[in-house]
């Protein structure tokens, strides 16, 4: 959510912002806005100028019937009930309006940061550096299911049968896979300086709009029927939920969090949920990363976020790339974001693991997260967030990169110590 003053002061920007994400559907909702905001403004003056006529006309009752004009005293109560009459419609055209001006500033965009690339979609995403060489070996490198499965590593057939597409059973060696890696992330981001987290696995909704656009929520979450919680899609919406309206201390920050949690998404839209895969599912576990800080430091811990998570593919020798969203791929939220993608030997090309995102002040302003300054002036903390590793996804890239002709798997030596093996070998 954007800071009004710009929707007052520069209604072109605004709408300029919104062009480049390609969402001319929403130009009319600026002007929208700024006629709202004006009676809103108009009727706050009103109603503060009928208050004040309401206090001093008040004071005259008493003094009146104190000197026994009776008829005069209740004369100046109708005057006076008719100010309330009058300050109640006002009241109430005040919240109609503060509330349609709300909704309204919750779908206009995000200003998207000046190194942007502008572009319709996710086709048009730039690569901006690549890191490790990309290996196709000189055998063939099998369906990542057909990997595990080889390993006694995981039941798809029998998740359909008690949840649907979308779910699966990870058992054996590949369970403990999925595990260590998820544990070598823990420790890998406390060794960066982050607190560890388990968060909540629920949040109202009040959080939920806080923390993310309407368009995402519907495609995303999954409500309580009869509750007001959703389950989350990442860790991220609670652990920026934890600081709502919150007050944090200048010499407090930067807050660096790493937090674990299962995520849960209805995945709706125009890829769907795989049905003989672990790519895009239902329901999965990561490690993740947060960031609040101060304004002038979340350009400097973007760049380190994601630099964290391709550090960390690169321990496990698999090759990764970075990729710069453009405009257009942008959610609503986003002032810049960065995808990285993991080489797959087998479709010779690379895929989203995860992403790394700067939302500058648009979380903070919905949840409230404020910064108290040593001058005591209190400001919009910045929130990032950024994706360090998200199984089983990641295992995809994981067991391809590291598969052997013969189907067994090395384990590189930082995993070592969490599988207490160094090669994980097919079963008879």
């Amino acid at each position: 959510m954007i800071d009004m003053k710009w929707i007052r002061n520069d209604p072109e920007k605004v709408k300029e912002n919104i062009r480049k994400k390609f969402q001319d559907d929403k130009l009319p909702l600026v002007d929208e806005v700024v006629e709202l905001d004006q009676k809103f403004r108009e009727a706050k003056v009103q109603g503060d100028e009928l208050r004040s006529q309401r206090k001093s006309i008040s004071k005259k009752i008493g003094a009146l019937m104190g000197q026994g004009k009776k008829e005069e005293a209740e004369a100046v109560k109708a005057e006076v009930g008719a100010i309330g009459t009058k300050l109640e419609e006002l009241e109430k055209a005040e919240t109609e309006l503060s509330a349609r001006i709300r909704e309204i500033m919750l779908v206009i965009p995000n200003f998207i940061d000046d190194s942007v690339p502008i572009g319709k979609d996710d086709s048009e995403n730039v690569e901006v550096e690549r890191f490790g060489e990309p290996v196709v070996p000189d055998f063939e490198v099998p369906y990542h299911v057909d990997i595990m499965e080889k390993l006694h590593g995981i039941d798809i057939d029998a998740a359909r049968d008690t949840s649907g597409n979308g779910f699966y059973y990870l058992c054996g060696d590949i369970a403990r896979l999925h595990s260590s890696i998820l544990a070598y992330a823990r420790d890998f981001m406390i060794n960066k300086g982050f607190t560890y987290y388990i968060p909540p696995f629920m949040i109202r909704s009040n959080v939920v709009t806080g923390v993310m656009s309407f368009a995402e929520m519907e495609g995303m979450m999954y409500k309580i029927e009869g509750e007001d919680l959703y389950l989350i899609g990442t860790s991220e919406h609670s652990m920026i939920g934890k600081f709502i309206d919150t007050i944090l201390p200048e010499e407090k920050l930067p807050q660096t969090l790493t937090s674990y949690s299962p995520c849960f998404r209805k995945e709706v839209g125009a890829h769907g949920i795989e049905e003989r895969g672990v790519y895009r599912i239902h329901q999965f576990e990561k490690q993740e990363m947060i960031v609040v800080c101060k304004p002038e430091e979340s350009m400097d811990w973007f760049h380190k976020m994601y630099g964290y998570t391709v550090e960390f593919f690169r321990s496990l020798d698999i090759p990764v790339r970075t990729l710069e969203c453009c405009s257009g791929d942008l959610a609503d939220l986003k002032v810049k974001s960065l995808d990285v993608e993991a080489w797959s030997p087998r479709q010779k090309k690379y895929f989203e693991v995860g992403s790394c995102s700067n939302l500058g002040d648009a979380q903070a302003r919905r949840l409230g997260i404020r910064i108290k300054g040593k001058d005591g002036n209190k400001y919009f903390a910045h929130t990032l967030n950024n994706t360090v590793v998200a199984p089983p996804r990641m295992l995809i890239a994981f067991l391809e990169n590291n598969l052997n002709e013969d189907g067994s798997v090395r384990i590189p030596e930082p995993l070592q110590r969490y599988m207490f093996t160094d090669c994980i070998r097919p079963q008879d």
